[in-house]
């Protein structure tokens, strides 16, 4: 009895450790996890804030790109804008540069009439065409006839004591659209005088390239334009293209062969055709026969027999034919147009429509005038 009173307590107190010890366990478990669900609500914050910055940030970035964007854009239509402003004042700078020479030259014509034709009077020996009061009674009275009639007349009496004077057309350095003025002006400074005038053709093509500036746009040319502009191609069913082809490359592009004549046409559509100079000296090298490729003094396609400065390779073939400077001409003028319009079809032209339509008819008046056989020579 007195040994199993002696256990209990011990096994008692054994137990009670035992219960401490779990119990502090379940206390630091539990400390343990607080504190790693506290850190991580730390870390979630912590990811929240930086999802955050990172939204933020890319906000930023995408708001400095657009703004070089725009930035960019402005500053090349700025620099557009101001290459278009220097351009205009040049054009217009020289424009007054040439009317200013034009003046000039007119006023040296006129002086250098002057000198020809007004005869000097000095006192020991005076004019008496300039001093009709030293003149005779009857000389006198003839000359006053003259004047009353000189408008029904229409030409200088012719008197003994007095000669001829001829004028001669100015160089072409001095010619200007009012040398006929200055020649009526110089008829009146000397009455009685009699003129011999030899006529120069040139006088009258200046005075009537006069005003040619002056232009006016066609409503249906414009309309056709415009239709055509909304979705440009180079399909020649849109009536703007058919008109064209119509009425200026199918001419401008018809010869005499008209087999190559087709073929030309199809190598600029194609955008596949060369044109390159010719050394005089050189052989011809080509495959075909001589009279379809010409020769360098016989033009392949109107078959005549001109000097032929340049020659044609049509795409791939390895033919070449020798043309002529006014066959030159013709294709260049409807290369031209080909380009233009294929810029305007990639976008590369940032003109207005009404500037793209003017440029259009300029480049279809370079057409027909290269039809009708006018062309510019190496110095022209």
């Amino acid at each position: 009895m007195e040994g199993g009173g002696q256990v209990g307590p011990t096994s008692i107190r054994g137990h009670g450790q035992l219960s401490r010890l779990r119990s502090s366990s379940l206390e630091i478990r539990e400390k343990g996890s607080e504190i790693l669900r506290e850190q991580l609500d730390a870390a979630k914050n912590e990811l929240k804030l930086k999802d955050k910055e990172c939204e933020r940030l890319s906000q930023v970035r995408n708001q400095l790109e657009q703004e070089l964007e725009e930035l960019t854009a402005s500053l090349f239509e700025e620099a557009h804008k101001m290459v278009r402003d220097a351009n205009v004042k040049q054009a217009a700078s020289e424009k007054q540069l040439k009317e200013a020479q034009g003046k000039i030259d007119v006023l040296q014509a006129e002086v250098t009439a002057l000198k020809t034709l007004v005869l000097t009077s000095t006192p020991s020996s005076p004019n008496r065409q300039l001093h009709p009061q030293l003149q005779s009674s009857g000389t006198r009275g003839s000359y006053k006839s003259h004047i009353r009639n000189k408008s029904a007349s229409g030409a200088f009496p012719l008197s003994p004591a007095k000669k001829e004077v001829s004028i001669q057309p100015v160089s072409k350095e001095d010619r200007e659209p009012a040398a006929p003025a200055l020649l009526s002006l110089i008829f009146c400074l000397i009455p009685g005088q009699s003129v011999s005038m030899t006529y120069d053709p040139q006088w009258q093509k200046q005075i009537e390239g006069i005003g040619t500036d002056g232009r006016q746009m066609d409503s249906i040319l414009f309309a056709e334009f415009l239709m055509w502009k909304e979705h440009p191609s180079l399909d020649r069913s849109s009536a703007f293209l058919s008109r064209i082809y119509r009425e200026d490359i199918g001419p401008c592009l018809s010869f005499t062969r008209s087999e190559l004549s087709h073929l030309v046409q199809s190598a600029v559509e194609n955008n596949s055709l060369t044109i390159e100079p010719v050394a005089m000296s050189a052989v011809p090298m080509v495959k075909a026969s001589a009279i379809e490729c010409g020769g360098p003094k016989k033009c392949a396609l109107s078959g005549l027999s001109r000097l032929c400065k340049h020659r044609i390779k049509l795409g791939d073939k390895e033919s070449y034919y020798y043309i002529s400077p006014s066959s030159r001409a013709r294709i260049t003028a409807v290369c031209n147009f080909f380009t233009y319009i294929r810029y305007i079809q990639q976008g590369l032209v940032r003109h207005d429509a009404e500037q793209m339509f003017w440029e259009i008819m300029r480049l279809r008046r370079e057409m027909n005038v290269a039809k009708l056989g006018f062309y510019l020579t190496d110095q022209g």
